[in-house]
């Protein structure tokens, strides 16, 4: 089944795959809470080298087990650390005691209808399960690829026929436009109103943005007045200076350009709402979905942020840019990095 044929559905093709889609998510809430006998939260570990669970929220005290990586945690209460640390002193309680919460991020599983994507250009989604597992169509048949995690961004480009004989999505790769597959229900479609900008009405010159080194510290400025402040996390070879935004995307493939199965290597695939500001190296704005330890430098040069948060950024800047465009180039907002 070659990736670029598109299935042709019915209205009632639709309506019954969306009511399927929709029952799912239905279960799996009562299914996690009838398991735990009261509500928590999941949690999926980011760090390569897995997380340990201590016997009290503190590094120090004894070591319990380890859970590994891309493993899913339930945690059940967030605790303040007595010995922190000062950045993001926050810790869960898990099955049999504390694990840190900063190599953690908080997925969920939220099955979507089926829609078709409204332009064959290319419609953005976002995954909304913990991760997914796409399909490459190769010389052998399917074959499994990259992992699509909690929202990642990816453009969706068409419905077909899957593996196991049910629609996918098309999935679009922004780097090397290679195509993959994922199930329907793990992605959704996002509307062209989320991509509305900001404050429009404000100048391009009266906008602005400050990072602080020390603090771990982002600022965004209207004129004099700070309208948004978040923890960020930095990293070398991020560099003092002032830049201008000059390339978003809003889905972007970083790391290794290559066909894998491979969790552990260097990819990150559908980083989102990405707004490079340095680009003989690379340094960007985008948001995060393997830690949330906001605080710490913790990146390889770009700033990161939560994927949320990295929305707001995308719309408020400029240059703006259209639901439609995968690439949106222009001399935009001023960053200004200080140490």
């Amino acid at each position: 089944m070659s990736l670029s044929k598109s299935m042709k559905f019915s209205r009632r093709d639709f309506l019954k795959f969306s009511l399927l889609g929709l029952g799912a998510t239905a279960f799996s809430a009562r299914d996690v809470e009838a398991a735990t006998g009261i509500e928590s939260r999941l949690m999926l570990v980011g760090a390569k080298d897995g997380v340990s669970i201590y016997q009290e929220p503190d590094e120090s005290s004894p070591i319990l087990y380890q859970r590994q990586y891309n493993d899913i945690i339930n945690v059940y209460e967030e605790v303040i650390g007595p010995k922190g640390p000062i950045w993001n002193p926050i810790w869960y309680r898990c099955w049999g005691g504390y694990v840190f919460s900063g190599y953690l991020y908080e997925v969920k599983y939220e099955y979507q209808p089926l829609s078709a994507p409204i332009r064959a250009s290319g419609q953005l989604a976002e995954i909304t399960v913990p991760y997914t597992r796409s399909m490459f169509y190769g010389k052998s048949g399917w074959e499994p690829l990259w992992l699509y995690y909690f929202r990642s961004t990816h453009w969706i480009t068409g419905v077909i026929e899957g593996p196991d004989r049910q629609p996918w999505y098309r999935v679009e790769d922004e780097l090397g436009r290679t195509k993959t597959a994922i199930p329907y229900a793990h992605a959704r479609l996002i509307d062209d109103s989320e991509f509305e900008p900001i404050s429009p009405e404000v100048p391009r010159d009266e906008k602005r943005i400050d990072v602080s080194i020390p603090l771990q510290r982002l600022q965004a400025f209207e004129g004099d007045e700070i309208v948004f402040e978040t923890k960020v996390s930095t990293g070398f070879p991020t560099g003092e200076g002032r830049y201008s935004i000059k390339t978003k995307m809003p889905s972007k493939h970083m790391g290794n350009a290559v066909l894998t199965s491979n969790v552990r290597e260097r990819i990150w695939m559908g980083v989102p709402w990405t707004c490079f500001f340095e680009m003989e190296i690379g340094l960007a704005t985008h948001g995060c979905f393997w830690h949330t330890n906001y605080g710490i430098p913790m990146s390889a040069g770009c700033i990161n942020l939560s994927p949320e948060n990295a929305k707001w950024i995308y719309r408020w800047t400029h240059p703006i840019a259209a639901a439609d465009e995968w690439a949106k180039h222009g001399w935009g907002t001023i960053i200004h990095v200080h140490k």
